[in-house]
């Protein structure tokens, strides 16, 4: 009886030990976790401040180079990528800074693009209707990359009714969802493969027809723009502009005579309305990556739409190891 009475209550001392390790277990994890989802909202927190400024310090390069007028190109100081460094160098100028602790394992990186170096879609309309200029430059450009020309007229189309019931058309239930960048051109029924093969070339501005910038645009939609121009005089130009950039679209003009008309039908200049900022921060194994579109008008520098996301860390070493190459 008594040993019958010792081994119950040691069975109950066990279950009792059992269960106290278990809650005890389940409350250190819910520490834990609390602790690293406080951390992981910091660290967001923290982030969005430091790539909040690195788009203001943009928004101001990019007005500060508005003061002093004239053509926008490569060699200008908008155009000089950020190469990853620390946070705690840019700090190290502001004596009230602590350069120390998170700061030392913060990386920042960025660039300015100009978006106008890029055929912009929204040119494939005009006034409600397909543009003529518009569809030459991009069937140009379809060609040259051997695209079907179906998918062309289908993403015009589907551009035009997207159009369509942003201006309250009738037609809404058959309009396809106006994309605001370049990378959702599949709402608009091209495929994945045509997609990836344009992303290089063609952007999506928020106004209607807008010119290519000389100065930027490469070869190849320099090539699409100007019609009657071959690709080995585009990448004329190209080279041409490395030496000196094109102060005016006459000087483009006197370049290649043979195209005056061309060049001054309104698809081409020298000065650009819109850029692309990108921002990426890095904090021990998470990066961060925030995009925006930038317009300017006169010293209005405004965001169009801005865009803020996690990168994989192993897709973002991939890409630093291709363009080292």
């Amino acid at each position: 009886m008594r040993r019958a009475e010792r081994g119950a209550a040691l069975l109950v001392a066990m279950l009792i030990v059992t269960l106290v390790a278990t809650f005890a277990a389940a409350a250190l994890w819910q520490q834990w976790r609390t602790v690293e989802v406080e951390a992981a909202e910091r660290s967001r927190m923290q982030a969005g401040w430091v790539l909040t400024g690195a788009l203001d310090w943009s928004r101001l390069i990019i007005r500060e180079d508005s003061r002093t007028g004239g053509a926008d190109h490569l060699a200008e100081p908008w155009a000089v990528p950020l190469q990853e460094a620390r946070l705690s160098t840019f700090l190290a100028a502001d004596r009230n800074a602590d350069t120390s602790g998170a700061a030392d394992d913060t990386f920042l990186s960025g660039s300015i693009t100009d978006a106008q170096g890029l055929l912009n879609l929204a040119n494939l309309v005009e006034g409600g209707s397909l543009s003529r200029t518009g569809m030459r430059s991009f069937q140009r450009l379809f060609a040259l990359l051997g695209l079907p020309q179906s998918q062309l007229q289908q993403l015009a189309e589907n551009m035009r009714l997207a159009n369509d019931i942003s201006t309250d058309n009738q037609s809404a239930s058959q309009a396809p969802l106006m994309p605001q960048r370049a990378d959702q051109m599949a709402w608009l029924g091209v495929s994945p493969a045509t997609v990836t093969a344009l992303l290089p070339y063609v952007t999506i501005l928020p106004i209607g027809r807008t010119a290519i910038n000389l100065n930027t645009a490469p070869a190849e939609v320099i090539y699409a723009a100007v019609d009657g121009l071959t690709l080995a005089e585009a990448q004329e130009m190209v080279a041409r502009r490395a030496q000196a950039p094109f102060r005016t679209r006459q000087e483009a003009t006197q370049l290649m005579p043979q195209h005056t008309a061309a060049l001054n039908e309104g698809t081409v200049d020298v000065a650009t309305r819109f850029f692309e900022v990108r921002g990426r921060l890095r904090i021990d194994r998470m990066v961060i990556e925030e995009r925006s579109l930038l317009q300017r008008d006169g010293l209005d520098v405004k965001t169009v739409w801005r865009e803020r996301g996690v990168v994989d860390p192993s897709s973002v070493a991939q890409a630093q190891a291709q363009g080292n190459r």
